[in-house]
Order: C-alpha cells, then sequence, then structure tokens
C-alpha cells in the first residue's frame, strides 16, 4: 500500500494529529540569484502547457555540445547567477572550454536549487535561524526578513527507533511513542515550519530521507517566480547526509556536504568548487538471467574504486542505460561515497 506524504503537523498531547497538506511550491522570493548581467544573451523564454518560462539557454556559450551531461547543469548553473562578482564572465568560458583530461584549477560557485536535510545535521540549522531571528529583533530589526533563500526540506528519520515489531499496529505505536519522546523537538519544528518561508518538515515514519527525496521532494524541473517572472531550470540540491547521491538516478546533480554548507546554500550563498574531471562508464547490452541488481551495483562500485574517481564526476551514457530502472540507478548513486566520487549521474531519459 502506498502512503502519502505529509508534513509535520503535530500537536503534542495524548495522541498524534497529522492532516495532508500541499506539495512545497515555491514561492515569490526575491532573494533567488538570477543573473543579471547576461553576458552571453542566454536568458530566454520557452512555453510548456500553456505556459510561458524564463529560461537560460546553454547554446550560448561556446564549447557546450561537449559537455557531460552533468558539466551542462553546471553550465546552466553559472549562467543563471552570473553576477560578475561570484560568478563571473571567464568562469562561464572555462566551463565551456573544459577538456576531459585537464586538471581543475579553475573555481566555480555553485548554487543549488534546494537544500534537503536529515534531522540530526537539519536542526541545528534551523535553531541558528531561529537564533537569528531573535538577534534582528532585540536589535529593532524585522525578524522575519530571516527566512531561506533556496527551498529547504526536513526529513525526520535518523532519530526513529523501532521499540515495537511484529504486530499489527507496530508502525503507528512507534511513531507515537516517537513524539512522545521528542515532543519538544518536533514543536519546535512546527513552529520552524510555519514561521520561515520555504522550509517544510517531513515527519518520523515516513520513509529515509533519500527515498523521500526521490519519491517525492525531487523536481527533475524547478519552477519559480522570481520578481513576477515564472523562471525554470534543473533541479539540483545539496544535503546533509553522505547519500544525497541517490537523487542522482533521477538526473539530479547533488551531493553531500557539511551542516554549515547547507545552512549557507540556505542563506542563497553557493558552493565553491574546481571544475570537476568526469569519469564516463559506458553501459551495454542488459542484465542477463541470474545476474540481480545487487551483483551489477557491486561489480560497477569495484571497478570504479580501482579506477580511482575521489572528487570526481562520474556519468553514466552508452544504449545499456536505457534497460537500467530507476530503483537501480538510485542504488547505483547511492554507492557513490563507497566508490568516492562527488556525484554518480545518470541522464533524465525515458526510463
Amino acid at each position: 500500500m502506498t502512503r502519502k506524504i505529509r508534513y509535520l503537523d503535530i500537536k503534542i498531547v495524548s495522541e498524534v494529529r497529522r492532516r495532508d497538506v500541499d506539495w512545497p511550491r515555491a514561492s515569490n522570493n526575491e532573494g533567488v540569484p538570477v543573473s543579471n548581467i547576461n553576458s552571453f544573451g542566454a536568458e530566454s523564454t520557452i512555453a510548456s502547457s500553456g505556459n510561458e518560462y524564463r529560461i537560460w539557454r546553454i547554446d550560448s556559450v561556446k564549447g557546450h555540445e561537449t559537455l557531460p551531461f552533468s558539466l551542462k547543469v553546471l553550465l546552466e548553473n553559472l549562467l543563471r547567477t552570473e553576477d560578475g562578482k561570484n560568478v563571473t564572465k571567464q568562469q562561464i568560458e572555462a566551463l565551456g572550454a573544459w577538456e576531459a583530461d585537464s586538471e581543475p584549477n579553475t573555481e566555480i560557485q555553485f548554487t543549488p536549487a534546494r537544500v534537503i536535510m536529515q534531522d540530526f545535521t537539519g536542526v541545528p540549522c534551523i535553531v541558528d535561524l531561529a537564533t537569528m531571528r531573535e538577534a534582528v529583533g532585540e536589535l529593532g530589526g524585522d525578524p522575519t526578513k530571516i527566512n531561506p533563500l533556496a527551498p529547504a526540506e526536513l526529513v525526520i528519520d535518523h532519530s526513529v527507533i523501532a521499540d515495537l515489531f511484529g504486530q499489527p499496529d507496530a508502525f503507528e505505536r512507534n511513531v507515537e511513542l516517537e513524539y512522545e519522546r521528542n515532543g519538544e523537538r518536533y514543536q519546535f519544528l512546527r513552529w520552524g515550519q510555519t514561521a520561515f518561508d520555504d522550509f517544510k518538515v517531513v515527519p518520523p515514519g515516513t520513509g529515509i530521507v533519500h527515498q523521500v527525496n526521490i519519491e517525492h521532494l525531487a523536481r527533475v524541473t524547478m519552477t519559480r517566480e522570481v520578481d513576477g517572472v515564472q523562471s525554470a531550470y534543473p533541479d539540483t540540491c545539496v544535503g546533509t547526509d553522505s547519500h544525497t547521491t541517490m537523487v542522482n538516478g533521477l538526473g539530479v546533480l547533488g551531493w553531500g556536504v557539511g551542516g554549515i554548507e547547507a545552512e549557507a546554500a540556505m542563506l542563497g550563498q553557493p558552493v565553491s568548487m574546481l571544475i570537476p574531471r568526469v569519469v564516463g562508464f559506458k553501459l551495454t547490452g542488459e542484465i542477463p538471467m541470474g545476474v540481480t541488481a545487487t551483483d551489477v551495483v557491486l561489480t560497477i562500485t569495484d571497478m570504479l574504486r580501482q579506477h580511482g574517481v575521489v572528487g570526481k564526476f562520474v556519468e553514466f551514457y552508452g544504449e545499456g542505460v536505457a534497460s537500467v530502472p530507476l530503483a537501480n540507478r538510485a542504488t547505483i548513486g547511492n554507492m557513490s561515497p563507497e566508490f568516492g566520487s562527488t556525484a554518480a549521474m545518470f541522464p533524465v531519459d525515458d526510463v
């Protein structure tokens, strides 16, 4: 049976109360970084389903056609956030001139579209935002101006304990015990969800953060209203868990970062990185009878460990990609930290 995800809405009394809410939709947020220079004339529009969206065309940059899929996502990101300071014309040109065998030597500023957190590292981030609001209020300012500039979602999964099992009501009782045990924490998170714009909490018992991310939170294409104009751009994320790379199986570029970096990303600060090297992994044929998905994943992991992919992007391509189902892609992406890569990307296709 499929359970619909619900965002946190609880009342700490003798029973648990949760209600269905709408999926997170980006609201107008003028703090969202958007290019105000447009050196390459990349800004354009596209019509889809009767709506018009602002986009940034990567074909405005020389060399874009030879870039791997993952670097095309980064290129669009730089075009969209070019400001002449953090993101410059020179950085964009350097990415367009990327060569597979070149050592990384150009630093770029990547601005993720959203931030995904789990409870152990996410709660301190919200505490910091609450503290900032308190400080602004004490200084005579408007505390409500302290908000995430990028959509942030916190999935409660790490603290959940299975006290009961082997009985029909085990799931419900475990959830109730979790709310009783950590009631103060959930009251605080519920306040945070109502107080901060673009911040949502997924309650305990829904699933692990990576599963929830790919099944419910990932957009693949983000749409967001900025200055009254609807913009569309690739979904990207950073997460406070090393296995955030599971979302790479959907064609969403993302990886794990520390709590400080995640909090900075929430506040609109870009992630500093060198233009990465990309290792292509060609897939051909189909999985033969008797070979499990686990066999494939472990074989790929072993091959990539031997090749050496630490700090690099791995990108899967070839005719065999079409025969790899999403579940297997997500599992391979999840294993990215095990073979050392920053990301393990599959392209967006019809699977």
